[in-house]
C-alpha cells in the first residue's frame, strides 16, 4: 500500500457511531485483531488480551451501565462545558446527538473487542494505557481499510468492577477499551481538526515549528 493511501485511511477514520446491525464475518474480525498485536507495548511484554462479545445477553447488561454513564456524566459535561474551540454549537450538539445513539444501541452493534491487559502481579499504573492503545488505534484503522466502521469508548470504566464482573475477567485482567464494529449507517469522510499552527511547538513552548506551512503538513 502507498503511503497516500495510508495517509488517506489515517485521515478518514472517523469515530462511526451509527452501525447496522447486519452480521461481520469473522475472517475481517480476525484481520482486525492480527492488526492490533502488531502494535507496540511496554518492553515488548505484549500483555494485551482480547475478548469478541458477539452475545447479546452479554451486550444488553453492559449497555445498562454505559448508559447510566452516559446519562450520569457524559450530558452534564457537554451541558457545562460548551464547544470547544473551532467547533460550533450546531456541530457540538450533532456529536451529542451521536454519542447519545450510539448510548441507545450500544448493544446492537454485531461486535464489541474489549482491549484489556493481564498485569499479572503487577498493579496497573499510569503507563499502563500505552502497552494498550495503540493496539487500539491499530484495529480502529484496520477496521476503516476493511470498509467498517468502529468507534474507541472507555464509558463502561465508569462502572469497571460491575462490566468486568460481567465479563468473567480474571483479577488480574482489566478493560480499557470497548469497540462497537460494524458496517457504518454513515459515511467515511476527512476528520475535522485544529489546525497544526495552533498545537505545535518548535524546540520551546509557545515557540513556531518553522516546517508548519507545507503542502504534506498542511494535508
Amino acid at each position: 500500500m502507498a503511503a497516500d493511501e495510508v495517509l488517506h485511511i489515517i485521515r478518514t477514520t472517523r469515530a462511526m457511531r451509527r452501525l447496522k446491525p447486519d452480521p461481520v464475518p469473522d475472517e475481517l474480525i480476525n484481520r482486525i485483531l492480527e492488526a492490533g498485536v502488531c502494535a507496540a507495548s511496554g518492553a515488548n511484554q505484549q500483555q494485551w488480551q482480547f475478548l469478541v462479545v458477539k452475545d447479546g445477553s452479554i451486550k444488553q447488561q453492559i449497555q445498562h451501565y454505559y448508559e447510566r454513564a452516559f446519562n450520569e456524566i457524559v450530558v452534564p459535561l457537554y451541558r457545562a462545558s460548551g464547544p470547544p474551540l473551532g467547533v460550533t454549537q450546531e456541530e457540538y450538539d450533532r456529536q451529542l446527538r451521536a454519542v447519545a445513539y450510539l448510548t441507545e444501541h450500544f448493544h446492537e452493534a454485531p461486535v464489541w473487542i474489549v482491549a484489556c491487559i493481564d498485569h499479572g502481579e503487577q498493579q496497573p499504573g499510569p503507563a499502563s494505557g500505552a502497552s494498550i492503545y495503540p493496539a487500539v488505534q491499530n484495529m480502529l484503522l484496520a477496521a476503516r481499510a476493511l470498509g467498517l466502521g468502529a468507534t474507541l469508548t472507555t464509558r463502561h470504566r465508569v462502572y469497571k468492577a460491575d462490566v468486568e464482573g460481567i465479563l468473567g475477567l480474571p483479577p488480574s485482567v482489566h478493560s480499557y477499551a470497548i469497540l462497537p464494529i460494524g458496517f457504518p449507517s454513515g459515511n467515511f469522510g476527512p476528520v475535522r481538526r485544529r489546525p497544526l499552527a495552533e498545537v505545535v511547538h518548535g524546540d520551546r513552548w509557545g515557540e513556531p515549528f518553522s516546517g508548519l506551512g507545507t503542502p504534506s503538513a498542511a494535508a
